[in-house]
C-alpha cells in the first residue's frame, strides 16, 4: 500500500481550511475529522477520493465492526457513529468541489449515515461518576499542601467546585480573571478557552467555606511569596529542573499555562485515588453543582441565575444536560413515593382534599360536555 496520495493530501488540506474558516470548527474537531478520513484511506489502500465507489463505504463499515481500539477492545458505538458522520460530511463537501462534481454524487455521502440502531446505542444516557460535595471535601482534606506544587493541586480541585469552570478554561485563566473581593471569575473569551469562546462572569457557588479558604490562601502565596502578577497563570505548569542527582525533577511553579487540560485530569485522578475514592472527572463537578442547584433553588429566577453561573444561556441546558437523576437516587425517590404521605395544608386548606375536589370537578365538567 502506498504511503499517501498527493491529490488526497491536497484535498484534506483544503477541507481542514474549510472547516476552520467557513464552519468555525476548533482544532480538536478538525483533528477528529482528519482521523476519520485517515481511517477510510487506510481501508481503501489510499485510493484517490475521486475513484470512490459505494462498495468502499460498505467494506469500511464492516471493517469498523472488526477494528480494535487502543484498549484492545472493539470500537465503541460512539466512535463508529462519529467516524461515519465525519466521513459523510467530508464526501458531501467533496461532491460540491470543482473537479469532483462529475466523479462524486451527493447521495454517495449517505452511505456513511449511521444506522438508527447505532445512533440509539451511541447517544443512550448512562450513569456517570458524579462525586458528591461531601466526597469532594474528603478529597481536599486528604491532599497535601506543603510545597507550592501541592498547594496548586489542592487549590485546583477547590477552585473547580467553587467556580464550576471547565478544565480547558481553568488551564487558561490568569490571576487577573479572579476577584476574591467580589468572589467572581471573569471568563473572557478573548483569553480564556471557554466553550465556543463565550464571555461571561460567574460568581463562586455556595459550596461551603473550605474551598474558598483554600483558593484564597493559594492566591496569597502566588502574589506574595512567589511574586506573581495579574498576567501570570492562575494555575501554572510545573517548573522542571535538575535535582540533586542531576536528573530532571519538578522544582516549583512556572508562570506559564498548561498547554492542555490533561495535567488537570491527572491531578484529579491522583487526588481521588489518594482519598480512596473512584475517579471523578473535572467536568463532572458541573453535574455536582447542577444537582446541588436543584436542591437549593426555590424559584425560577434562582434556577435561571444558577444556570447562567454555569455559562448556560438557557436554564433547560442545565436541567436536561446536567440534571439527570442517578439510578440509585431515582430508586430512592420512587420508593419514598410509594409510602403514604401526610396531608399537606396551606393557610388552613387541605391540599390533598383540594386536589381530589378539582379532579372530580374536572371529570364532571367533561361528562356534561359529552352529554
Amino acid at each position: 500500500m502506498k504511503r499517501y496520495d498527493p491529490e488526497n493530501e491536497r484535498v484534506k488540506r483544503d477541507y481542514a481550511f474549510f472547516l476552520e474558516a467557513a464552519n468555525g470548527k476548533q482544532n480538536a474537531s478538525i483533528d477528529a475529522a482528519l482521523r476519520a478520513i485517515e481511517r477510510f484511506e487506510v481501508s481503501t489502500g489510499r485510493k484517490a477520493f475521486r475513484k470512490f465507489h459505494i462498495e468502499q463505504a460498505r467494506s469500511f463499515r464492516a471493517r469498523l465492526l472488526e477494528e480494535k481500539g487502543t484498549s484492545g477492545k472493539p470500537l465503541s458505538a460512539a466512535t463508529m457513529t462519529t467516524t461515519l458522520k465525519h466521513l459523510r460530511n467530508f464526501f458531501l463537501w467533496l461532491s460540491r468541489e470543482p473537479g469532483f462534481r462529475a466523479a462524486l454524487n451527493a447521495n454517495d455521502a449517505n452511505y456513511f449515515t449511521p444506522s438508527d440502531q447505532d445512533l440509539r446505542v451511541a447517544t443512550a444516557r448512562r450513569d456517570k461518576r458524579v462525586a458528591s460535595l461531601e466526597e469532594i471535601c474528603q478529597v481536599l482534606a486528604a491532599m497535601f499542601a506543603k510545597s507550592p506544587i501541592e498547594k496548586r493541586d489542592r487549590a485546583l480541585v477547590a477552585f473547580t467546585i467553587l467556580s464550576g469552570a471547565r478544565d480547558s478554561a481553568i488551564a487558561s485563566l490568569r490571576l487577573k480573571h479572579v476577584d476574591l473581593k467580589t468572589q467572581t471569575v471573569f471568563q473572557d473569551g478573548r483569553e480564556v478557552k471557554t466553550k465556543r469562546r463565550k464571555t461571561f462572569t460567574s460568581t463562586f457557588f455556595p459550596v461551603g467555606p473550605e474551598p474558598l479558604e483554600i483558593v484564597r490562601d493559594y492566591i496569597a502565596m502566588l502574589t506574595g511569596e512567589l511574586g506573581f502578577g495579574p498576567e501570570d497563570a492562575l494555575f501554572p505548569a510545573t517548573l522542571i529542573g535538575r535535582g540533586d542527582d542531576r536528573g530532571f525533577t519538578p522544582i516549583g511553579l512556572s508562570r506559564e499555562h498548561w498547554r492542555t487540560a490533561a495535567p488537570i485530569r491527572r491531578i484529579f485522578r491522583d487526588a481521588f485515588a489518594a482519598a480512596g475514592l473512584l475517579y471523578a472527572k473535572p467536568h463532572s463537578f458541573r453535574d455536582t453543582l447542577a444537582q446541588l442547584g436543584e436542591r437549593l433553588c426555590r424559584t425560577p429566577e434562582e434556577w435561571k441565575a444558577w444556570s447562567q453561573n454555569l455559562g448556560h444561556e438557557s436554564e433547560a441546558t442545565t436541567f436536561v444536560g446536567y440534571g439527570h437523576v442517578p439510578a440509585h437516587r431515582q430508586s430512592e425517590i420512587l420508593r419514598a413515593l410509594a409510602k403514604p404521605r401526610p396531608s399537606l395544608s396551606v393557610a388552613g386548606l387541605d391540599i390533598n382534599a383540594l386536589e381530589d375536589f378539582l379532579r372530580s370537578a374536572k371529570g364532571a365538567a367533561l361528562a356534561s360536555t359529552d352529554a
